[in-house]
């Protein structure tokens, strides 16, 4: 049976299909149903205050805003809200091409929502799975407990030293003091690796080398089980999104403020406010393709510049008909290529579509953002038919998130880097002369790369004007 830590949100982009097809599928909630989606239309340009980024922070933002009676004006860069949560309909289901999960609903402000929306959500269970080794065959039902425990071991000492080193380093070269101490199998090390990849890797989107052994699990977790959304993740930012003043295509390109408000020029003209939140992922913070007039303080610079933006991509297939086990939720593979094709959820259980996800992340992530769809659709089928056979069939579609190349991301969510710190995220967060204010994902210190991370910060934001 299957153990392994829980999966992080991430927050991807479809690279795969017309540009048509997936403005139709994404759920954007349009006029009709009294959202105030406002792509090119001649209206009012000022208001109390400018939202920059209609993603989940930037929809807390406005929706904590104007229920508190003040003007709100949403820009957004895409044809559609959302953000990194997007769902897409092109198979002929709903799949959440960014965040699929609500991570532990005890507490967490997205279980309100979702009864407040009255969304469907259902359990997954990382334990009911099945795992195989490189050559196909099946890993004995304890794999994954041996692997946790051997984990768990080393950890053990890397733990340790978080407390007694005297400068930071990345988690990798920790692992490799404490492992050149052993003396390993090389099955044993195989083991190793393996969890590592999906406790670090999967989970933060960036693999042990650039993440700091200081800080890099700094961040806070909510209790309970862990939901997905068979019907999208769309209903939850659809309903947050109702009734606002977005303004669809703006591409913002500059950001001018001081004692007298705030002026933001975009792709489609200007606009003023008293105030503005800005909910640009970090990712375009760091390529500073906005520019701030004045710049931002030296301290938010820095920040921008220490922490990290790291990326996890999915690959969906649908297939005529489900070959593999109905009741299955997990499916992992133990290849020879470590993060390879080694981690798959099924949706056969939650929805009854023969749909198969595979996730690669980190340096993984990357490196198949450069592949063709024609290249990732052959590695996928391959390493399927190692695991059930040359007889399964060919898939009918296939979707393919690309999240380091989306301009408006530049990566999945943020994570903490060798001599990085969540101080780091404090400063990201803070507030600029009483007029800039910052929300998303990562400027929050307890739940960074997180769904609920976004949306708190969003309030937050509001909240400190």
């Amino acid at each position: 049976m299957k153990k392994k830590f829980n999966r992080r949100d991430f927050l991807k982009i479809a690279a795969i299909g017309t540009a048509s097809a997936l403005a139709l599928s994404c759920g954007v909630i349009t006029p009709d149903e009294e959202t105030e989606l406002m792509p090119n239309q001649n209206s009012s340009t000022s208001a109390d205050v400018i939202v920059l980024g209609a993603g989940i922070a930037g929809l807390a933002a406005a929706r904590t805003l104007t229920d508190k009676g003040l003007s709100v004006i949403v820009l957004e860069a895409r044809d559609r809200v959302g953000g990194r949560m997007w769902t897409d309909s092109s198979l002929g289901l709903p799949l959440d091409l960014g965040a699929s999960w609500i991570h532990g609903v005890k507490g967490n402000p997205i279980t309100k929502l979702v009864k407040q929306f009255g969304v469907k959500t259902i359990p997954t269970d990382d334990e009911n799975g099945i795992a195989f080794a490189a050559d196909g065959s099946a890993l004995p039902d304890d794999e994954f407990t041996r692997m946790e425990a051997l984990f768990e071991d080393i950890y053990e000492e890397v733990a340790a030293m978080q407390e007694d080193t005297d400068e930071d380093m990345s988690l990798q070269q920790a692992f490799d003091e404490v492992i050149a101490s052993r003396n390993l199998s090389e099955a044993d090390l195989r083991r190793l690796n393996y969890y590592a990849y999906l406790g670090t890797s999967l989970e933060y989107g960036a693999d042990m080398n650039d993440l700091s052994l200081w800080e890099w699990d700094q961040d806070e977790e909510f209790g309970g089980e862990e939901v997905i959304f068979p019907g999208g993740y769309n209903q939850i930012t659809d309903g947050l999104a109702k009734d606002l003043a977005i303004r669809l295509e703006e591409v913002v390109k500059s950001v001018r403020y001081g004692d007298d408000g705030v002026e933001v020029e975009t792709s489609q003209g200007n606009y003023v406010a008293n105030r503005a939140v800005v909910t640009f992922p970090l990712g375009v913070l760091k390529q500073a393709s906005v520019k701030f007039e004045p710049p931002l303080p030296a301290s938010k610079q820095a920040a921008i510049e220490r922490l990290g933006m790291g990326v996890l991509n999915k690959v969906y297939l649908k297939f005529p008909e489900i070959f593999w086990d109905e009741d299955v939720q997990t499916i992992s593979y133990m290849g020879e290529e470590l993060g390879e094709w080694s981690d798959w959820l099924s949706f056969a259980p939650f929805t009854g579509e023969p749909v198969l996800m595979a996730f690669h992340g980190g340096d993984k992530g990357f490196e198949i953002e450069d592949l063709s769809d024609d290249e990732i659709r052959a590695g996928a089928m391959k390493t399927l038919r190692v695991m059930f056979g040359d007889d399964i069939p060919e898939p009918e579609g296939m979707l393919v998130t690309r999240w380091g190349k989306d301009p408006f991301a530049f990566g999945a969510y943020s994570h903490i880097p060798p001599f990085a710190s969540g101080d780091d995220y404090d400063s990201l967060f803070a507030p600029v002369d009483d007029v800039l204010y910052f929300a998303g994902e990562a400027t929050s210190r307890e739940y960074p790369s997180t769904v609920h991370g976004a949306y708190l910060s969003g309030i937050a934001a509001a909240s400190e004007m």
